[in-house]
Parts: structure tokens; C-alpha cells; sequence
């Protein structure tokens, strides 16, 4: 097979999954995030992980930290370090909406995903206010019970032709 005829396959899409379970998401911001080389041919490969990261103000500017970016595996001396703080890349009116919800009492700042979007790596990022234990147990509760009505009508209107 020709290399014209070979379809590549799209990079990954990297999720938070816990975000939404520990979080009230009120709103959220679509950021560039600057990387180096072999960070971003890793993250083409699906390598890498939310897991406790956040984002944060600093001197006017947006960072992420702690996300997890595995080190590129034909990376040499270029390879980079895997939890180096990475800048997020705003428009000024986004930096100041960010920094003036977050000075507000709860609300904090949490990546939802990373992704590709015409070749430019993006992280969808929110402001968000943590979740009391009884709301996530309330969250549990109402996704059984539709899960449960779903089951009930999937049931009743089967149809066999």
C-alpha cells in the first residue's frame, strides 16, 4: 500500500475524567499551551496524564502544572522534563475574566482536556468550585437512577421483526 492511500489516524484526545466527578465546572476557556518538540511528538502518541494538575496566575500570565507529558521515546539529549510548568496561552480579556473569578472565594482552575485542533496542541481548561462529599454521593445516585429508567425502557419497547 502507498503511503498516499494509508490514512493516518487523528492524535488522542487526553481527559481529565475526575475533573467532572470532584468539580462544579461553572465555565470554561480554550487555551494554546507552548511546548517543546519532543513533547509535543509525545502527546501525538497518547502519552500523557492530568492527574492532580492545575493551573494557575502568575505575574499576569496562565501556567499548568504537574501534567505528566512521558518522555518522548526517540527523544536524545532533547527529551524534556516531565512536570515542567507550561505556559497557557490567553487572549487579555480571558486573563483578566480568570484572574478576577479565581481572586473569588472556591473557584480554582483545572484542565478538562488536551487535544489537537488544526495542528496546534489546545487544553480546555475551567473555573471550577470543589465538590462537598454529598454532592458527588448525589451525582452517583441520580446517574443509577437514569441508567436504571433507561434499562426499563430499553425493556419494555424491544421490538423483534
Amino acid at each position: 500500500m502507498s503511503e498516499k492511500n494509508q490514512q493516518k489516524s487523528p492524535p488522542p484526545t487526553i481527559k481529565n475524567r475526575k475533573a467532572r466527578h470532584d468539580y462544579h465546572i461553572e465555565e470554561t476557556f480554550e487555551a494554546g499551551i507552548s511546548l517543546k518538540g519532543t513533547e509535543v511528538k509525545s502527546l501525538r502518541d497518547g502519552n500523557a496524564s492530568f492527574t492532580d494538575s492545575f493551573a494557575y496566575m502568575d505575574n499576569g500570565e496562565v501556567w499548568l502544572r504537574d501534567m505528566y507529558i512521558k518522555p518522548y521515546k526517540h527523544g536524545s539529549y532533547a527529551n524534556h522534563d516531565p512536570r515542567r510548568p507550561r505556559k497557557l496561552l490567553l487572549h487579555k480579556r480571558e486573563i483578566r475574566d480568570i484572574d478576577r473569578k479565581i481572586n473569588q472565594k472556591g473557584f480554582t482552575l483545572i484542565p478538562l482536556k488536551l487535544y489537537f485542533k488544526n495542528g496546534y496542541a489546545k487544553v480546555l481548561i475551567a473555573l471550577a468550585k470543589g465538590k462537598k462529599q454529598y454532592d458527588k454521593r448525589k451525582d452517583i445516585a441520580e446517574r443509577d437512577a437514569k441508567r436504571e429508567i433507561e434499562r426499563k425502557i430499553k425493556g419494555q419497547y424491544k421490538i423483534n421483526l
